[in-house]
Order: structure tokens, then C-alpha cells, then sequence
């Protein structure tokens, strides 16, 4: 059973940086592409970021291109979210995912089968 733990969230002023990590267990890490969702109060969860299998592709939404970077360490097992610049408009529970399928990292929430419980982050102006 795949299983999803994010952590890092908080509360910051604006400008500030935060750092989210997401560890996975249940099966082989590295055969599978990552993804970072955010769902912000009344709306819906949206794309921020993705990173194939091998760390070698990464996509952003438009709206933190230039501010956050995707990584992960596949000898941890573990998915990375760094968040530079942080606005208020980034506040929102952030979550870690994974496709049910090898890939090319989805982009769709609906492509993700495995999600973690999510962490909050905060920011204030």
C-alpha cells in the first residue's frame, strides 16, 4: 500500500522561503513520476508541480515558475517542494501525489491515485 507523508508546512510572512518534503513508502520510488497539488479554501485543487521518475523533467504552474523548485531523492524515497518568495496568495494545504501508472508526470489531479494527507502553509502579508 503506497503511502504518502508530507511535512514543512507553517506560517510565514511574504517573502519568506519554506521547504515541503514528502516521504513514500509501499512501493519502488524511483519507477514513478511526483506530483504537488494545493487547494486553497472555496477552490479547487490545482497543479504547482511535477517531476518525472528520474528527476530529470520538471513542469510548474505558471503562477510559481521562478519560485518554487521540485526535487526528489530517490535513495530517500522522498519528494521535495522548495517555495521561494512565498505570497500571500500561495497560502493553501499542500499535498504530495503519485500516478497509479509509470509515466511521464500527469498534470491532471484526477491522473494521481496516491495522495498524502497534506500540510498547511500560511502566509501572511
Amino acid at each position: 500500500q503506497v503511502q504518502l507523508v508530507e511535512s514543512g508546512g507553517g506560517l510565514v510572512q511574504a517573502g519568506d522561503s519554506l521547504r515541503l518534503s514528502c516521504a513514500a513508502s509501499g512501493r519502488t520510488f524511483s519507477s514513478y513520476a511526483m506530483g504537488w497539488f494545493r487547494q486553497a479554501p472555496g477552490k479547487e485543487r490545482e497543479f504547482v508541480a511535477a517531476i518525472s521518475w528520474g528527476g530529470g523533467n520538471t513542469y510548474y504552474a505558471d503562477s510559481v515558475k521562478g519560485r518554487f523548485t521540485i526535487s526528489r531523492d530517490n535513495a530517500k524515497n522522498t519528494v521535495y517542494l522548495q517555495m521561494n518568495s512565498l505570497k500571500p496568495g500561495d497560502t493553501a494545504v499542500y499535498y504530495c501525489a503519485q500516478p497509479e501508472d509509470r509515466g511521464l508526470p500527469p498534470l491532471l489531479p484526477l491522473s494521481y491515485a496516491y495522495w498524502g494527507q497534506g500540510t498547511q502553509v500560511t502566509v501572511s502579508s
